[in-house]
């Protein structure tokens, strides 16, 4: 079951590692209270990535449910991210782009 959904897993597995990188990122640059609302979104963007892709390797029925909040939040994310102009956030931006984009197909099917 889980074949079908793998492009969406790796997707939700790579962002959760970028998100995970970048809250990392942010704490360690000393001005994490500026970053606040990214470390924030960081954090909850790569729990329900890897919740997402757990859900999906099981064939979960609640997989697309999730799926579709996923991509939300992903969107959030990105959207945060975007606005900072270090590399770890404009990697994590893209990676949550990536992975809001399979998140929504998956849901959709």
């Amino acid at each position: 079951m889980h074949q079908q959904f793998q492009d969406c897993i790796d997707a939700c597995n790579a962002c959760a590692d970028a998100c995970d990188n970048c809250a990392a990122a942010c704490l360690q640059e000393g001005h994490a209270s500026e970053m606040a609302r990214c470390i924030a979104l960081n954090m909850d963007c790569a729990q329900v990535c890897r919740l997402s892709a757990a859900l999906m390797a099981r064939g979960s029925q609640f997989a697309a449910a999730l799926c579709r909040v996923c991509a939300d939040i992903c969107r959030a994310c990105a959207e945060e991210c975007g606005k900072h102009s270090m590399d770890h956030c404009q990697r994590c931006a893209e990676a949550c782009r990536r992975c809001a984009d399979a998140c929504a197909r998956m849901a959709a099917a």
